[in-house]
């Protein structure tokens, strides 16, 4: 999907009176999965479209983008094999990757 169906997504969201957040790969190192610039749209019910990564990845950044959310402050979060949780969250390729979550408002 083009970041433009994702950017207007979110605004037809908005306008419907969801919560939303938009999470955006930030840096990648190694293999990743997706590159940067790579968006998902999250709403407050845990509704997504879009792909930042794959697999559990996607579960973790939704999780992430419900807190950004419920505080409405924006967070940086990374995933990479050197993390305990890398292959808990399915990022085994031997890549990294860096995820800005932002409120849209």
């Amino acid at each position: 999907m083009q970041q433009e169906d994702l950017l207007g997504t979110a605004a037809a969201w908005r306008k419907e009176g969801r919560k939303v957040a938009l999470a955006t790969v930030t840096q990648t190192w190694g293999s990743a999965p997706r590159p940067v610039g790579s968006n998902l749209v999250i709403d407050g019910e845990g509704n997504f479209l879009g792909s930042v990564s794959g697999g559990c990845v996607e579960g973790a950044v939704v999780a992430e983008a419900l807190d950004v959310i419920e505080s409405g402050k924006p967070k940086l979060i990374s995933f990479g094999v050197a993390d305990q949780t890398a292959w808990e969250v399915g990022l085994s390729c031997g890549g990294k990757i860096s995820v800005y979550v932002e409120p849209v408002g």
